[in-house]
């Protein structure tokens, strides 16, 4: 069976073919800059990096573009070869605690919760809407990144503000990166050997933006990311969690609206805020080992607030079995690792360094007596789309 998990941007399109249920990947790639000038096809077949600069004018067109490919490529000889479509859908709402099949009903429903996500909802229903269109006979499935978090109790994702904002208007902590978060903590369980009812487990899920989860028994009990995400820990240009009446001072102080003020919480805050270098971790380390202190302080402030929300969840869940590094930084970024590890000394972990240093690779990184174990899990979540898209379009 051969499923196509999908993620659809205002501008671009990655996509990923995989043979189910081995979960091989056939090919991957991505069309950017559809709608602009100079667009380009990229894709990955068995190894080999194929670019091709062509007019993309909508969505559409780079399907039809993708599809093509797949047979001039000889990935599949007919399109009929393809069996599903899974969507990655940022924001699902309260409506969406699961994936679910594509429908006329659905997509309302997506529309309806476009306002909590107005920069990804509507780039994800063209993508969703241009595979409908080309592949009519094929069933789509959305998978929502906030779906894996609606297993919180109301007083993990409840505000202390007027209750009233959450009735009439939906505010409350809602989490992103649940494809991620619910990829780890399965594959986590499975390195452990255990029922993942059996385990208590934290995942961070560190790239340039960037989340942690507590998972307990394999459900979602708290996240860092909120209503938006600019909650949570401070990331390559987000904030994180902040003082609200900073951003009317600012307003004042800097005579600017609050989009503007919003804008540079979110654009210009985080790792290039603080250094004043870079959003890029390992611009940040290459300058800490040159003596730049501000950077140093970006990458140490960054870690202080993860191991606050780690000792948070670890309350929570009464212990951890596990503590998951992903994404881009956490995957690579050796040194943070370490930092995290060390601050963490007080809960008995221990980092070992020769396991450690290691980028991109799914290994045990801990000490064998560490009272937690530490793992560098590289995160897979087309594979949880793939996946959801098998389950749901039989």
């Amino acid at each position: 069976m051969k499923v196509i998990a999908v993620n659809a941007g205002s501008s671009s399109l990655k996509f990923q073919l995989l043979e189910m249920p081995k979960e091989t990947e056939l090919v991957s790639g991505v069309v950017e800059r559809i709608g602009i000038n100079n667009s380009v096809i990229k894709i990955k077949l068995n190894g080999e990096k194929i670019v091709q600069l062509i007019d993309v004018p909508n969505h559409t067109v780079a399907v039809d573009l993708l599809l093509s490919k797949l047979i001039e490529l000889n990935v599949v000889n007919t399109i009929d070869e393809i069996d599903g479509v899974g969507h990655r859908v940022v924001h699902g709402g309260e409506q969406f605690s699961d994936s679910v099949e594509i429908s006329d009903e659905v997509i309302k429903a997506i529309e309806d919760v476009s306002d909590l996500a107005p920069l990804h909802n509507p780039a994800n229903l063209t993508g969703i809407k241009a595979f409908q269109k080309a592949l009519p006979n094929i069933k789509g499935v959305a998978v929502f990144d906030t779906a894996f978090h609606q297993t919180m109790n109301q007083d993990s994702y409840l505000y202390g503000v007027p209750y009233e904002w959450y009735t009439k208007y939906g505010v409350r902590k809602y989490g992103f990166h649940g494809t991620s978060h619910r990829y780890v903590s399965e594959r986590t369980a499975e390195l452990l050997g255990k029922d993942i009812k059996d385990t208590k487990i934290i995942v961070l899920h560190l790239g340039n933006g960037a989340s942690l989860c507590a998972v307990d028994g394999g459900v979602s009990v708290d996240t860092s990311m909120g209503f938006t995400p600019l909650a949570g820990i401070m990331m390559g240009t987000r904030s994180g969690d902040i003082d609200p009446a900073i951003v009317e001072y600012i307003m004042e102080k800097e005579n600017k609206t609050i989009n503007e003020v919003i804008s540079d919480l979110n654009k210009k805050s985080g790792y290039i805020g603080l250094s004043q270098n870079s959003s890029d971790s390992r611009d940040l380390w290459t300058a800490s080992h040159s003596g730049d202190k501000q950077s140093f302080l970006a990458i140490t402030k960054q870690v202080k607030m993860i191991c606050d929300y780690i000792a948070a969840y670890y309350v929570t869940m009464g212990g951890c079995d596990a503590i998951c590094f992903t994404a881009g930084v956490g995957e690579n970024a050796i040194f943070t690792r370490q930092l995290v590890a060390k601050r963490l000394h007080a809960l008995g972990v221990k980092i070992d360094e020769e396991r450690n240093f290691i980028r991109g690779e799914e290994r045990l990184i801990s000490t064998d007596d560490s009272k937690i174990k530490l793992f560098l899990l590289p995160t897979n979540e087309e594979v949880v789309i793939a996946r959801d898209a098998v389950r749901l379009a039989k």
